[in-house]
């Protein structure tokens, strides 16, 4: 009894050390994606590209339905159109709006048909891992990228200001998912008082 009452104790250690690592290989990610931010458009690209190439391999090898691999292309296609403004992301843009519909509208579509027609774990996790999960997650990852990314042209409104002042004043209102690891890192971990010898 003891040594059961134990592994749910294990248990709980082992998520808090998994989700430790999680946060710290995201942190890591977005610290890359925001240095080389023009390697990470390539890598993305290079992602849709191979999940386009995927559901067309899924047409002549698969029984999946024309839905499903119709609605895969047509994500594919949405990121594609958010690839071309990369690292800047719109969140009101059509084709983010679109990608994430297209993200619940593919989740919704297998989700259905793998309920009805059995296929082992494996082949349903690898279906939603590279298919549906891989591209958006990349995309996710990435949003921290136009933070530090120079302007080059001035919006409508800040026509009174120059791009650069513009730039500067703009810097400390940093969005995404590194500022979120910030935040979390400063409110959570005691801060280190410098030592005065």
């Amino acid at each position: 009894m003891f040594l059961y009452l134990l592994s749910y104790i294990s248990l709980a250690i082992q998520i808090c050390f998994v989700t430790i690592a999680i946060a710290a290989a995201l942190y890591y990610i977005a610290e890359l994606v925001e240095e080389y931010s023009t390697m990470a458009k390539k890598i993305i690209s290079w992602m849709i590209l191979f999940v386009i190439l995927v559901y067309i391999i899924f047409i002549f090898f698969e029984n999946f339905s024309w839905t499903m691999i119709i609605c895969g292309l047509l994500a594919q296609a949405m990121h594609g159109a958010i690839m071309n403004n990369f690292p800047f992301i719109e969140f009101l843009s059509v084709p983010f709006a679109g990608s994430i519909v297209m993200l619940l509208v593919n989740h919704f579509l297998a989700f259905n048909y793998f309920t009805e027609n059995h296929y082992e774990f494996s082949e349903v996790l690898a279906y939603f891992t590279l298919c549906m999960w891989l591209v958006p997650f990349a995309l996710f990852v990435s949003l921290n990228a136009n933070d530090n990314v120079l302007p080059t042209t001035t919006s409508a409104s800040t026509s009174d200001h120059d791009v650069v002042s513009n730039y500067f004043s703009s810097r400390g209102k940093k969005q995404g998912i590194k500022s979120l690891f910030g935040k979390a890192k400063e409110s959570l971990l005691p801060s280190r008082n410098k030592k005065s010898f």
